[in-house]
C-alpha cells in the first residue's frame, strides 16, 4: 500500500487551473508559437498544414462512418463542419451557403485564449475544413477572412467550392479531392 504524506494531501487539495484540456491547448499554443518564432509564420503554417490536413481526413472518416455514407452533400458538409467545431467547444454558425461557397462565422475558438497571437493555429481549422470539403465536394479553397487569433471578435471563414477563374485577389489555401 502506498502511503501519502500530509504534503501530498496539501498539494493534491490545491485549487489550480490545471486540467487536461487546458494543458493540451497550451502545448499546441507553445508549439505553434515556437514554430512561428523559429521558422516564421509561413513555415509554421506549413508544418501545421500537414497536421491539420491529416486530422481533417480522420474527422471526415469518422463522420462518414457515423452517417454510414461514403460521400457527403454540400449541406451535409456544412452540418459536419459546424457540428465538429461544436463538439470541440467552438461556436461556429452558418452565415451563407450556396453551390459557390460556404461562409461560417465563429463566436468562440476551441483553443480559447490560447489562440490569441498564434495565427498559425488557425491553419488547423483551414486544413480540416478544406480536407473535408474537398474530399466530399471535389474542391475547396478556404479563406480565413477574420480570426480571433488576429484580434477580431469573431472568425469569418469562407470555403469556396468552385475554382477561381482568376487569381486576382487570390486568398486562401486550395484543396483537391485525393
Amino acid at each position: 500500500m502506498i502511503q501519502t504524506s500530509p504534503l501530498d494531501h496539501q498539494v493534491q487539495s490545491l485549487e489550480l487551473p490545471i486540467e487536461r484540456d487546458r494543458f493540451l491547448r497550451t502545448i499546441i499554443r507553445e508549439l505553434a508559437g515556437t514554430l512561428q518564432d523559429v521558422v516564421g509564420i509561413e513555415e509554421a503554417a506549413g508544418f501545421l498544414n500537414v497536421v491539420g490536413y491529416r486530422t481533417g481526413q480522420q474527422v471526415n472518416q469518422i463522420y462518414h462512418h457515423g452517417l454510414q455514407l461514403s460521400n457527403l452533400s454540400r449541406e451535409q458538409v456544412t452540418a459536419v463542419l459546424v457540428d465538429w467545431k461544436r463538439r470541440i467547444q467552438g461556436d461556429f454558425y452558418v452565415i451563407e451557403e450556396s453551390d459557390e461557397k460556404i461562409v461560417l462565422g465563429n463566436r468562440k475558438c476551441p483553443f480559447a485564449e490560447q489562440v490569441e497571437g498564434r495565427e498559425a493555429m488557425c491553419v488547423m481549422t483551414s486544413n480540416i475544413f478544406g480536407a473535408i470539403a474537398a474530399d466530399n465536394l471535389g474542391y475547396a479553397r478556404v479563406e480565413l477572412q477574420n480570426t480571433i487569433a488576429r484580434g477580431a471578435n469573431e472568425c469569418t471563414v469562407v470555403i469556396h467550392l468552385q475554382p477561381s477563374e482568376s487569381l486576382d485577389g487570390f486568398a486562401g489555401q486550395e484543396y483537391f479531392k485525393a
